[in-house]
């Protein structure tokens, strides 16, 4: 089956396109002043702007618009001078007004792009189509209550959240381009501090737009709007999937609909839920109690110049100034925190690679998976401890010893190593006297390396090593031995 499946997908080029909503980290909605805190008891963030009572007038939330405009910097979009709210109308009852302020021909920004790995090497640019705001509606809750067979429950506390929407070109190919643009998305959002994007709490979610054509052709095909797509595996699952099944379709001579399908997780199917609605079913109209959104030049750039950087120019800036390997400019780019902690141990030591080291394999070792706000080594002292090591006066391996003593008393190195006497010989007559014990210890391999077997003196660094409980300097006994060993 999976090798009939490869064959005929094997035949067709896929076309997809991505809307994602993101939700935007302001403490407000985006037309009035309810709190958009998560887990709150249902019905209890509401008012009679987001409950849609008659007579009750929006206000625009000036934070969402600035999130939003960083957010569409963020993904190098051109932001438009003069945006508008139109209403967008359908009947459902977690949308108590009967239409959802949306903007429809007149959005917030338009023409961005974001990089991903492309699959040959190199990058490949994904365009952005336009980013518009947008209210929230509630939540229709389906089961979890003892008369759910009979009865749906509506919670109206995401009603007016604010969201942003990023409309992507058709211009992804496979599930793992589709994966990787979804994964730049939310990384260039939380380190713009936009959203923390938490699937798990409705903070991003993702329909996917798919068709397929002939390889070789250029006409779009008929596509399927797949929804429910509540993770980044099962968007790539659902797409793979949707591919597979058109193409047996058009393989069986049959005829594709445009249609919305929603993906089952426990079935790995989607499954066609109505037909496509067009634009005019919605009967977009201008929002008649919002004012046009005006953006000005020194608005924009006052936006602008109180960004932080964002991760694909950090990343890149890491691998050109601090010359660290793409791997750890990655890894190290993994969050803005992470990012920041790295550089503040670069300022106090002044070796990148060093520090860059430190920080992918012992602390995040240490950190076993939390975040690095919850490192008990703050970045200056991690930074001490790399200049220890970059100066010479403490060997790797009672660093390490040193290092373990800070994550478990929260100490600095220097405070460690005066009371626990973790300190390097640096007295040259008590290191010769030590490495002279270990050869008059060690005839047989001194004979050996005398007979070419040169590899035996790792065995005499490691026995001095032992003699000093790892306080000498291994490349210093190194040098010792092979000196005394050649004489």
């Amino acid at each position: 089956m999976a090798a009939e499946t490869e064959d005929l997908t094997a035949k067709y080029e896929a076309v997809i396109g991505l809307e994602v909503h993101v939700q935007l980290a302001t403490r407000t909605k985006i037309f009035c002043a309810c709190a958009t805190s998560f887990g709150a008891p249902a019905n209890t963030n509401v008012c009679p702007v987001c409950l849609g009572l008659p007579g009750a007038l929006p206000v625009l939330n000036r934070a969402a618009v600035e999130m939003a405009v960083r957010a569409s910097l963020g993904l190098h979009c051109r932001v438009n001078p003069v945006s508008r709210f139109a209403r967008k109308n359908y009947f459902y009852p977690d949308l108590p007004k009967g239409f959802q302020i949306s903007q429809y021909d007149e959005p917030l920004a338009e023409h961005g792009w974001v990089e991903v790995p492309a699959a040959g090497g190199g990058a490949k640019r994904i365009g952005i189509t336009r980013v518009h705001l947008e209210d929230d509606a509630g939540k229709s809750i389906h089961d979890g209550f003892r008369d759910s067979a009979d009865y749906t429950y509506v919670d109206l506390n995401r009603a007016g959240t604010p969201l942003i929407e990023i409309v992507s070109e058709p211009d992804i190919r496979t599930p793992d381009e589709a994966y990787a643009y979804l994964t730049a998305l939310k990384e260039t959002m939380q380190f713009l501090g936009v959203s923390e994007c938490d699937m798990e709490k409705g903070q991003l979610r993702c329909d996917a737009n798919v068709s397929i054509r002939p390889r070789g052709e250029t006409k779009l095909g008929t596509k399927a709007e797949v929804k429910n797509l509540n993770s980044f595996r099962f968007a790539r699952l659902a797409i793979e999937y949707e591919i597979a099944r058109q193409a047996r379709v058009l393989s069986s001579g049959g005829r594709l609909v445009q249609e919305t399908r929603l993906y089952n997780a426990d079935t790995g199917e989607t499954v066609s839920m109505r037909s496509k609605e067009h634009a005019h079913d919605y009967r977009y109209f201008p929002e008649p109690d919002l004012a046009p959104v005006r953006i000005s030049a020194e608005w924009l750039e006052q936006i602008r110049a109180d960004m932080p950087e964002p991760p694909a120019e950090k990343r890149a800036r890491f691998i050109a100034s601090y010359g660290l390997r793409e791997y750890d400019a990655q890894v190290l780019t993994g969050s803005r925190e992470l990012s920041d902690y790295f550089e503040a141990v670069v300022k106090a030591c002044g070796d990148p690679r060093l520090a860059a080291n430190w920080v992918t394999g012992d602390l995040m070792g240490a950190l076993d998976g939390k975040p690095i706000e919850e490192s008990p080594v703050p970045a200056g002292r991690l930074g001490e401890l790399c200049t220890l090591i970059a100066k010479g006066e403490i060997s790797g391996k009672l660093a390490k010893e040193i290092f373990a003593r800070m994550v478990e008393t929260g100490d600095s190195p220097g405070v460690i190593m005066e009371r626990e006497g973790l300190r390097q010989i640096s007295d040259k007559g008590e290191l010769d006297r030590i490495v002279n014990e270990v050869l008059a210890a060690s005839t047989k391999q001194v004979e050996q390396y005398r007979s070419g077997k040169t590899a035996v003196i790792g065995y005499l660094v490691g026995q001095v090593m032992k003699a000093t409980q790892g306080q000498a300097d291994p490349g210093a006994v190194r040098e010792l031995l092979q000196a005394k060993l050649s004489s």
